[in-house]
């Protein structure tokens, strides 16, 4: 097995190139115990690298590599960190954790990356995607890469951008009313659920939002991330309703 060494280049464009645009490289010591403890972290695990998605082009990718599962992006975003480190690091330790079953706190991580702000939606977003990003894929490691720096939090361009809106057009725009100082995940999941529903394929409320509006997802991706979000709230709602 190779050893790993300082000299480690990560592979950005190679990576961009294949739409996950969003890259963090953190060492597992400056990590919080609590984020690695689900992952059950082997010793030689040294790094996590947190890959995302911003704009267009992951999804103009997985059209084109047409993965025929169930969950195209999932399985076409594991293919191409398989073949990554096949090209670039054949020998080298690492282990995809997401998409997996252990439970991650993807916007904590994001959040230590600099990618996630909060947002009346409950979602991230930040100053140049608005909330058009996504995490894609958490790996471990034992490769040598230079981690990339702590995001200074006290900065006003790491801010939430939602903290200079005074129009506040999501707000407006939420036909449950679910949207404004505190979300209301209950409304918004009975207008979602309710027949016919504008919000049962997309997000009224998001698509209002002027943050990032130019990176705003191709429509038949808007359906397909809302299509899988709805069948997974239709299931807990009857989980909720056979207790």
């Amino acid at each position: 097995m190779n050893a790993p060494t300082q000299a480690d280049v990560f592979p950005t464009d190679f990576l961009a190139e294949a739409g996950l645009n969003r890259q963090h490289v953190f060492a597992c010591a400056d990590l919080p115990a609590a984020l690695l403890a689900p992952l059950a972290r082997q010793p030689r695990e040294r790094q996590l690298i947190l890959l995302g998605h911003a704009g267009r082009r992951l999804w103009q990718c997985v059209q084109a590599a047409r993965p025929a599962g169930e969950h195209p992006i999932d399985d076409y975003t594991k293919s191409t960190v398989d073949r990554c480190f096949a090209r670039f690091f054949p020998g080298r330790h690492y282990r995809i954790v997401y998409p997996g079953p252990a439970p991650i706190g993807l916007q904590a991580l994001g959040a230590h990356a600099g990618w996630h702000q909060p947002s009346p939606l409950m979602i991230g977003i930040d100053r140049e995607w608005g909330s058009w990003y996504a995490y894609r894929c958490v790996i471990l490691a034992d490769t040598g890469f230079s981690p990339d720096a702590t995001v200074d939090r006290e900065n006003p361009a790491k801010s939430s951008p939602c903290t200079d809106c005074r129009e506040r057009p999501c707000v407006a725009a939420c036909p449950a009313g679910a949207v404004g100082d505190r979300f209301d995940l209950a409304a918004c999941s009975d207008e979602r659920l309710r027949p016919g529903s504008p919000c049962g394929e997309s997000c009224l409320a998001r698509l209002a939002c002027p943050v990032g509006s130019e990176h705003r997802y191709d429509a038949t991706q808007i359906r397909h991330s809302y299509r899988q979000s709805l069948a997974l709230l239709k299931s807990w709602r009857l989980s909720r309703r056979s207790v």
